[in-house]
């Protein structure tokens, strides 16, 4: 048994006695309100630190759960068991609606919309008179668990720790998974992650959503613990309060969303006797200490408290368990000579600069045609067009015989087409295996929920088969568990390429994979293209290094200022005038 299972036995073990222990009572209720704030605080990891989105509303779901709970309970008479449920319904309508309003803005924009409809379903449940206003509803009953009433501090600890700590199981499980890999991809733009079939925008939502399932999870309990609901729990000040626990915490990190509730928790309870005493004077100081600490925290522990603990215990490998998976579907190859791209006057505009004039080229099953021309010929620009991250101003793209110069990158890329970038774009925290699983983000199905519950393993198992196999093609075998992000730019490129194949394409663009590549890494790079066409794949190569594209190209197109200066062979390309022109500025 490992260090982190063993401190997960020891910690289950220290809550499952605590309330046995001759504690005093504000203890156990200081433990309650650390779990309410955490189960709030672990949906924010999930939206702030993995998918990238700040809120700084999470309280107004809380106050929707508790609401929910409180008004059913005590008009209609319905069981807490059955207002849980009735709460999750609402919450994620609410959540669904806002998402899909707010969830496309990005900058600065998203925070102050999270902020306006925050202060607005505030002051809504505070003007409802069916709710009572700002006085809120009183006497809400205590939950019975098989006739017991859970009345008490000590009693309602299990019941709200047991939620806890499922919630951190289940966001874990998802954080190691397809959907989870999908998630960490969308933080800091979806070009990537689109490129690989991620349905972006969806993903997000996703996201959003289930922080503010948690929230009202978070709020049904608390309705059930205070016995009483007022507006005043669910505002502004609050949905700030969670967004600093979630970053003093550590925003990445699922057990950081404990750390950050128990000591924002503890240190203001602390604070509030403290600091009176210290200034002979009554006022709510904590928020200055607050405030310095945040700022301490963004300056020298940016991946918070929780990191530090991290840093000091055993790094867990996944155990190598997919040696044995079945292997994925593989899609079928066109015909070798079957045209798989064609690209017919295809022109981009920005205003009044025209990138790609008219570009018109083919490429075949089972061919590599190289790209090339000098910086800024209006390459990157033209596998933009083709893989849907830019739209055509106007021309034709066909993938095997269909027009996709309309469609978005994931419907491209779901059609069989993949890439790599000219800029890495990876996820520096996950493994490389990770990375390159995310590749064949398509080549699986299973969602959410049977991440969560650990119903996803066997297609993991082929997904991850699949990433390793890829990786040990390019000579990165040994490399697996690796971050991404400690390598170095020559292996970076080698895991896109893996990364890219993962996703079993018809079609692979490459946009200068040998940029940084040694020679040896070159060399094996030569040999990993011919096989793959051997084996009938279609590659389009964008590159500089002119020794390699001359070895393994089949047909080349140079471009000059956006236009098609010449087609052929590369002993054509070689022999042309025009090409030493363009790349020398003169025709001698």
């Amino acid at each position: 048994m490992s260090l982190r299972s063993i401190s997960f036995a020891v910690f289950l073990v220290f809550l499952a006695l605590l309330p046995q222990l001759p504690v005093p009572e504000f203890w156990i209720t200081q433990a309650n309100y650390i779990g309410l704030y955490t189960l709030v605080v672990i949906g924010l990891v999930l939206l702030t630190g993995v998918a990238g989105l700040t809120s700084f509303g999470q309280a107004a779901f809380v106050g929707l759960g508790a609401y929910t709970a409180a008004y059913l309970t005590l008009t209609f008479g319905v069981s807490p068991w059955l207002t849980v449920w009735a709460g999750l319904a609402f919450t994620g309508c609410v959540a669904l609606l806002l998402g899909w309003l707010t969830l496309r803005m990005s900058g600065h924009y998203l925070p102050l919309a999270t902020i306006a409809w925050g202060l607005s379903l505030y002051y809504l449940l505070g003007n409802i008179d069916a709710l009572g206003k700002y006085d809120g509803l009183l006497g809400v009953p205590a939950i019975q668990f098989f006739g017991v009433a859970l009345n008490t501090g000590r009693s309602f600890f299990y019941l709200l720790w047991t939620l806890v700590i499922l919630a951190i199981v289940a966001v874990t499980h998802l954080l190691d998974s397809r959907t989870g890999r999908a998630l960490r991809a969308v933080k800091g733009g979806t070009t990537m992650a689109e490129a690989m079939g991620v349905d972006g925008f969806r993903i997000k939502v996703m996201a959003f959503v289930l922080a503010a399932l948690l929230a009202s999870v978070s709020g049904w309990l608390f309705a059930h613990f205070q016995r009483t609901v007022n507006p005043s729990p669910f505002g502004l000040k609050m949905g700030i309060e969670y967004l600093f626990m979630a970053v003093l915490g550590g925003v990445g990190h699922v057990w950081g969303a404990l750390v950050g509730a128990g000591v924002v928790k503890i240190l203001e309870d602390q604070l509030q006797v403290l600091l009176p005493k210290l200034l002979g004077s009554s006022g709510n100081f904590e928020i200055i200490v607050f405030g310095v600490i945040l700022v301490l925290v963004l300056q020298y522990a940016r991946d918070g408290l929780w990191a530090f603990v991290e840093a000091r215990l055993p790094k867990v490998n996944r155990k190598v368990d997919w040696q044995n998976a079945a292997p994925l579907s593989e899609r079928a190859r066109p015909p070798r000579g079957e045209v798989v791209l064609d690209v017919q006057a295809v022109r981009k505009e920005f205003g009044g600069l025209v990138a790609v004039n008219d570009v018109t080229f083919q490429v075949r099953a089972g061919e590599i045609l190289g790209l090339i021309g000098p910086n800024g010929a209006g390459k990157s620009t033209t596998f933009n067009l083709v893989t849907g991250v830019l739209p055509a101003t106007r021309g034709e793209v066909k993938f095997l015989g269909q027009r996709i110069e309309a469609l978005p990158s994931r419907e491209i890329a779901k059609r069989g087409v993949s890439r790599t970038f000219q800029h890495v774009k990876m996820v520096p925290g996950m493994t490389v295996l990770e990375n390159v699983a995310l590749g064949g983000h398509l080549r699986g199905s299973q969602g959410v929920l049977a991440s969560m519950l650990r119903l996803d393993r066997e297609e993991e198992r082929r997904l991850l088969r699949e990433a390793e196999r890829q990786l040990v093609r390019i000579g990165m075998g040994d490399r697996i568990h690796e971050l991404a992000g400690n390598l170095a730019l020559g292996p970076q490129r080698l895991m896109e390429i893996a990364r890219a194949l993962c996703a079993d394409p018809a079609l692979l663009l490459l946009d200068e994979p040998a940029a940084g590549l040694r020679h040896q890494e070159k060399q094996a790079l030569m040999a990993v293209l011919r096989q793959l066409r051997g084996e009938g794949l279609s590659i389009l190569l964008v590159e500089h290094d002119m020794d390699l594209v001359m070895e393994v190209t089949d047909r080349i197109v140079v471009m000059e200022f956006g236009t098609k200066l010449m087609e052929g062979t590369p002993a054509d390309v070689q022999a042309s005038p025009a090409v030493r022109a363009a790349y020398l500025g003169t025709e001698h």
